[in-house]
Parts: structure tokens; sequence; C-alpha cells
């Protein structure tokens, strides 16, 4: 290229650059899908404000389910999609209607499919347009889901409606809705991020457990305490509303791993089917803040932190303040005295808890400690356990009495044990095989123990964690 060329090339290069400046004067033109709109508002669709409201994302189908309750109220009620190629993510809902150049027009409706409980799904609108009457007036309400890689967190609900304050009421009654039919509500549910890792993406929903009274085993009284706290508040609710008294509470469940706080939590879920549960555990505590705002939608609620100590130890130790005790804080504080919900922490080190969480009322009222079983919880668990086996009831009473400082899950384990051992050996199940599993796991704990701390223990001497 001689410098002829290279000048011409430099020349273009500005001229471009010069016309990318230039305005774009060109006034926008109605798209058929504006003209859609317009003939069901009766005037120009762009004309007119839109009035938006941002939904979480992991309410979808709460949003879907709220329009298609109030536009069934209109016997023409319509619903269309939008078509004009991938730009259609990327505008505003009066650029759709009205546009310089891309012709964005009705087209098919985009469907996504959202988990609605445990093993169920519905399909749900992703992308569509609601053209019905709300109150005698015509409305057109836009429904987007959330889209990370365009930019959209949350679901968007754009409402197009020529009366003034119709838009606002539509929005109110459709929360209205949302909060009555929402497939949350009675539901246990967990959350986890979105596909990129930086948010929240969908709602886990979660079997509820079955665990009965009598598959708890705890030091007298124990399990009274909690069930009071949990359950008999939210029982006589009314009541103590009548006295000024609040119905928001925090129950602490510690001790070592194994030792049956999981399973307590678990029962709680069994006796209350109704309550809605919001569980948060590992790198799903980030979320609490949205947890909290949601178990204040659905009370009755519990919202349950496992482990809390992960995120809530003592302010100085590992480095400083954590973000996130500050966010537990400010859920168990900015929950009003009147909502119905339970707090449920679990931790397996209550000496590391921040003494702000921990020790202040309001915030924990009852703190229960779920210890390693003594000898007669040893005997009732094994007893439990082992209840649909043929093992005898002074082989169980050995054992009990052998296994001293164990945990509730080895008791479980070792009558799994026992049933393998016999399973492997093609024999019914028999004392000796307890009695042999039993060898066999409290050396392997001995052991371990032997190897945490470098010293010798007699066999059964230290707790058995799992």
């Amino acid at each position: 290229m001689d410098s002829n060329d290279r000048a011409l090339v430099a020349d273009l290069q500005r001229l471009v650059r010069r016309l990318n400046e230039l305005p774009d004067t060109r006034e926008p033109q109605e798209t058929r899908l504006g003209a859609l709109v317009r003939e069901h508002l009766g005037v120009a669709a762009h004309t007119v404000p839109v009035t938006s409201e941002k939904v979480s994302a992991h309410r979808l189908a709460d949003a879907d389910i709220a329009l298609g309750v109030i536009a069934s109220e209109d016997p023409d009620a319509r619903l269309v999609g939008v078509a004009g190629g991938m730009e259609r993510h990327h505008e505003d809902t009066q650029s759709l209607l009205a546009h310089r150049y891309s012709g964005f027009a009705p087209g098919p409706v985009e469907y996504v499919t959202t988990p609605v409980g445990p093993g169920a799904s519905r399909e749900t609108v992703a992308f569509g347009l609601h053209l019905f009457r709300f109150e005698g007036a015509a409305v057109a309400v836009l429904v987007r889901n959330a889209m990370p890689m365009h930019g959209r967190e949350a679901v968007t609900l754009d409402v197009v409606a020529a009366q003034e304050g119709v838009a606002g009421r539509l929005l109110r009654r459709m929360h209205e809705e949302m909060n009555e039919h929402s497939v949350i509500r009675g539901n246990v549910v967990s959350f986890t991020a979105d596909e990129y890792g930086h948010g929240l993406g969908s709602l886990t929903f979660l079997p509820r457990p079955s665990v009965g009274v009598d598959d708890i085993v705890l030091p007298d009284g124990v399990l009274d305490g909690i069930r009071a706290h949990v359950i008999g508040i939210g029982e006589q609710a009314a009541a103590l509303l009548a006295y000024g008294q609040h119905l928001k509470r925090g129950v602490l469940l510690y001790g070592p791993p194994g030792t049956g706080k999981t399973l307590t939590v678990e029962h709680l879920l069994s006796a209350t089917p109704s309550r809605t549960a919001i569980l948060l555990q590992g790198g799903s505590l980030r979320f609490v803040a949205e947890a909290a705002r949601l178990a204040r939608t659905m009370t009755p609620a519990m919202l349950i932190f496992e482990d809390v100590d992960l995120v809530a130890t003592e302010r100085g130790m590992f480095g400083g303040p954590q973000p996130l005790l500050f966010e537990i804080l400010d859920a168990l504080d900015g929950v009003g005295g009147d909502a119905d919900i339970a707090f449920l922490m679990t931790t397996n080190r209550a000496d590391i808890l921040e003494p702000a969480l921990a020790q202040r009322p309001g915030r924990v009222d009852h703190a229960a400690e779920i210890p390693l079983p003594d000898a007669s919880a040893r005997r009732a668990l094994l007893a439990l356990h082992a209840r649909d086996t043929p093992l005898s009831s002074a082989a169980l009473d050995e054992a009990a009495e052998r296994a001293e400082g164990v945990t509730a899950s080895f008791t479980k384990e070792l009558v799994r044990r026992a049933a393998l051992r016999a399973a492997l050996a093609g024999e019914p199940l028999s004392d000796a095989h307890l009695e042999n599993a039993l060898d066999e796991m409290l050396g392997a704990a001995a052991a371990l123990t032997r190897s945490l701390v470098g010293a010798a223990g007699e066999p059964g001497g230290e707790p058995f964690s799992s």
C-alpha cells in the first residue's frame, strides 16, 4: 500500500467515526407489536408510560400464576410472544413497540420449565405479552425472565396502561396473588447459585422429612424445650400477640458432630407440615438476606442455618469481621415481632460463635445442647436402629456399655455394619456379627484418635465423629 492509499484509508476511517457520532434523527416507527398493543389500549402504545417492577428470579412461577389468575377474569385475555431476533432481549418495552429500524412483531411465546415442588414442575412464561382488561381498563403486561447473560438478574414486569393509577393497582394485586398462590409456601426449599456463580439461582425443592418423636433420642426435656420454642410459639400465636409478645424466635442447637442436630431439625420439619422452611448451608449461607425476605413473605416460616459457625465466628477470629455475620444479625433484627418466623441454627462449635449472635436476647432465645449419648441413650438408639433385626436385647445391652463416648450416628452405623457383615458372609444376622462390627469400629475410632492427637487411648475411650 503506497502513501496515497494509506491517506485514503485514514480519511475513510475519520469519515466513519464522524458518521457514527452523528445523532440518529429518524423518528421511531410503530412496530407490528406496537400496532397490536395500540389496538388493545386504544392509544399509541409507545406514548404511554411504562411502569416496571422487578421480581426475584426464584419467584417466576409465582408471577406467572398470579398473572394467570388476574387475566382469567377477562374472557378476552390474550397472550402473545415477541419476534425480532436476539435484539428483543436487549431493548426496553417502549423500543419493542416503536423502533427506528427493527421490526418487532407478535410471535411465539417463550416458556421455561420451573420447579414448583419436590419432583414437580410447570411450563412458565419466560417472555410473553399479556393483553387483558383490569378494573375495566385495557392493560398490557410484558414478562421477561431473568437472564444474567443479557444483564437481567431479576424477572421484569412492565405494565402499559393508558389510565392513570391502573398500573400501580395491578402490580399491588399481583403481589397479593403471588403470595397467596405461591408454589414456595408450605414447602422446604434451599437456594443455589446461578450458573455463573455470582448471584442467586433457582430454588431447590426438598422432600419434607418424616421423623417422628420416637425417632429422636435426647436427654429428658431437651426435645420438649426445642419443640416449645419452634412449634409451641406458633401454635399459641394469637394468645401471645394478645399479650403484646413477639413471635420471632431464635433457637440454637449445639453439640459434637453426629449427635443428632440435623435429625432434630428434620423432626421439626416433619412436625410442621404447613410451615415454609428455607434451608441455608455451606455456600448458600451467603443468600441470608434474600432468604429472610422470603421468610417474611411466607410466614409462618422457618429459616434454618446449618453449621452457622462457618459465618458467625467471633469477631477478631480469622482476620476480622465477616460480612455474612452482619447479614445474619440484620436478618434476625429486621423481622417484626408479629412475624411467625423461627430462626433455627446448628453448630458443632458453640464456643467460637459471635457473642452478639449467641448471647443477645431476641436473637437466640433458646440454646439446646445435643450431647454425646449416655449409656441409656446409647441403648435406646441401638434398639431404635435394630428394631427390624433379630439382634438380642442382651447383645444390645453389651454393645451400649462398651461403646462409651460414641455419637448417635455411630450406633446407627454399627447396626448397619453388622447387617453388612452378615450379608457378605451369606449368613443370618446374629449377635456375633454385632460384636465383631463393634470391635472393628472401636478399633478404627481409637486408631483415628491416636493419629489426630498423637496419643494412645483405649478403644472406645474417645468420641467417634461421623
